[in-house]
């Protein structure tokens, strides 16, 4: 065809003209680890060299690309409608079998390999799958897969490890009673699944008009508060129909990658593997398809992955959601959660998680289980991989500094870690926009939430403890200890307006640092109106309310196998509901004791008069919840809620 020989090479030197004369504005990809490029030839080193000026190569390229195709259009294509960014052809590609879909406006994707054709199949709209952003087939170069790789899974993992994140889709429970819940059957993945989970109740509590509609042009936010007229959600969770569930799934995956992206960009990868002659002859439903095409996929190494991975790029949000709902029975499958890890990466860009990370020679996935690390689940929570849970930076000395969150949260993260005394979670994740949070514990993440979002209301003496907090933790440089030093301390007491005695201060001081329960102590005996929280009127009431515990993980549970007419166990995910019973922290002596306090002069907030405290029950998850609301008193009934 002299047309599309000609055409290539007109492209080829349009190419070669962009690298000499402009440079990328995007951030560069980290550089390869030295280990990942060990005895690996680059395939095709252009694409290498021009993997940096990526969005400055299709730009340069656009117009003589562009005016070619308005004078001719190839068989095997149909016209491309793409905004500001264009197709990169693969010059590789002799033949291509099948017709790229009609393209999507604002959709960014680049061709740097190629296949050989796209794919279409009986009942998942494979077409579809492959098309949506109207330039089919992109996937990395073998370089940046290793790099990949590595990050995830560092140069010795275990095939052991490799099974538990190959073998782990993003699916709804079958079970009647957790069907809002996503089931978890492998160990490794909980903190992909849970961070989903956490934006799935978000939208199917707060947002459930958004869930009854996917609509292309419906635009996007994703900072929102609930409607005014919305402040708590139904309990009836069981009852959700299948496609509220998924169409929240989508919403959920589409602002995780956003978020990622910096609200600019979703990165989304999927597998080239599903070809369309080979699709086409099998039998079956969506699920069952796919599960019989990935039946002999193995993927063991950043090459492994190159093969098979293909990554389209949206900047578009509602191109994203068609996109995701496309890919749905894929994210089904046995690579869902990997593939979504993967373009949560890529969406962030693979040098910026690099540069958020405190030791970035560290795998993501930890050994020697294969837990993901705090950095995954931060990731998908704030769009930062960084390490840490506290607020803000923590200046080490010597101009070196560790990386925490850096802005509210969606959905929020809580852990037992802290209870014992290991990290201080800051507010940031403590006081999520929605009252839904991540639980984690040494070697598992679930999900707590509320149905009422004014359990995350504060009065005013709540709120001038948050901020005397939030100052005093700006100063702690002991890694969530809870102290500080005296300069710190000045600092604090100017920075929050308190008027403590000069007595009272030099007693503080005394030792040469000051431990927070000490300074808060003396607050409570502090007057309101000197800077302190002492509540002279009595106003300050218990608060009660309840809390909803998912665990994803299934394990037997016994006492409901009559249900499915059973003597054996039933693996299904189990959810929990908690009376929670929050006592006035403003007396000093109820704060000192540490006991339940019978309703009084300041009632409570949520559930009414109260004529005695509900019996204590303890779980690992209690000391969790005390870490948001101190001294909360937790009730179930049945066994005991598990974050392990």
């Amino acid at each position: 065809m002299p047309m599309a020989s000609q055409e290539d090479q007109d492209l080829k030197m349009a190419l070669r003209e962009s690298m000499q004369q402009h440079e990328s504005p995007e951030p560069k990809r980290s550089k390869p680890w030295e280990n990942s490029a060990t005895g690996v030839e680059p395939e095709e080193p252009l694409e290498v060299r021009n993997r940096r000026t990526q969005r400055e190569l299709m730009a340069a390229a656009a117009e003589k690309r562009m005016a070619s195709t308005r004078s001719y259009a190839p068989p095997a294509t149909k016209s491309v409608e793409i905004g500001k960014n264009v197709q990169i052809a693969d010059m590789c590609m002799e033949e291509v079998k099948s017709p790229v879909a009609t393209a999507v406006k604002n959709v960014e994707s680049v061709d740097i390999r190629g296949l050989e054709g796209d794919s279409k199949g009986k009942g998942v709209n494979f077409e579809q799958i492959g098309g949506i952003s109207g330039i089919s087939d992109t996937s990395l170069s073998v370089l940046e897969a290793d790099e990949l790789f590595l990050m995830i899974f560092g140069n010795r993992v275990s095939k052991d490890v490799l099974a538990q994140w190959s073998n782990q889709g993003i699916r709804f429970s079958a079970d009647p009673e957790t069907s809002m819940g996503l089931v978890q059957h492998e160990g490794g993945p909980c903190g992909v699944l849970a961070a989903i989970q956490a934006f799935v109740l978000k939208y199917l509590l707060f947002f459930p008009e958004e869930s009854d509609n996917v609509a292309a042009n419906m635009p996007i936010n994703l900072s929102r508060r609930a409607p005014n007229n919305v402040s708590a959600a139904s309990d009836n969770l069981s009852s959700l129909s299948e496609g509220k569930k998924s169409r929240a799934l989508v919403r959920s995956m589409n602002e995780i990658l956003f978020l990622c992206g910096r609200n600019e960009r979703a990165l989304i990868a999927s597998l080239n593997i599903l070809d369309g002659d080979f699709v086409g002859s099998l039998n079956g439903s969506d699920d069952e398809i796919i599960a019989k095409v990935l039946g002999g996929l193995s993927v063991e190494s950043g090459s492994d992955l190159q093969k098979v991975l293909r990554v389209d790029t949206f900047t578009s949000q509602s191109s994203a959601l068609q996109k995701l709902e496309a890919m749905l029975p894929i994210f089904r499958s046995r690579m869902g959660a990997l593939l979504f890890l993967i373009s949560a990466l890529l969406s962030r860009g693979l040098d910026n998680v690099q540069e958020d990370r405190d030791d970035p020679s560290q795998p993501l996935v930890t050994a020697p289980f294969g837990h993901a690390s705090q950095e995954i689940v931060n990731l998908l929570l704030s769009g930062s991989a960084v390490a840490n849970v506290f607020d803000g930076k923590m200046d080490l000395g010597g101009g070196m500094f560790v990386k925490g969150i850096s802005t509210t949260v969606e959905v929020g993260f809580l852990t037992l870690l802290e209870s014992l005394n290991f990290c201080k979670v800051g507010q940031y994740l403590k006081c999520p926009r929605w009252p839904i949070w991540v639980v984690g514990s040494e070697s598992h993440y679930t999900v707590l939430f509320a149905l009422d979002t004014k359990v995350q209301e504060e009065n005013e003496l709540e709120n001038r403890e948050t901020q005397i907090r939030r100052a005093f933790d700006g100063q702690d440089q002991s890694g969530g200890g809870g102290f500080i030093s005296v300069d710190g301390f000045h600092q604090v007491v100017r920075e929050a307006n308190i008027n403590l005695p000069t007595e009272k201060i030099e007693h503080l001081c005394s030792t040469g640092f000051i431990v927070w329960s000490e300074f808060w102590q003396a607050l409570l005996d502090l007057d309101k109106n000197l800077g302190g929280v002492k509540d002279s009127t009595g106003l300050m009431g218990k608060k009660v309310f309840d809390l909803y515990h998912f665990n994803g993980i299934a394990k037997s549970v016994v006492n409901f196998s009559y249900l499915y007419g059973s003597e054996s166990p039933v693996q299904k995910p189990r959810i929990t509901k908690l009376g929670v019973s929050v006592p006035p922290r403003w007396t000093p002596e109820e704060f000192m004791a540490d006991v339940p306090v019978t309703s009084g002069a300041g009632g409570n907030e949520f559930g009414g008069e109260v004529s005695k405290p509900p019996p204590r029950q303890h779980a690992p998850l209690v000391d969790c919840i005390r870490t948001r609301w101190p001294r909360s008193v937790c009730n179930w009934e049945g066994d005991a809620p598990s974050i392990v």
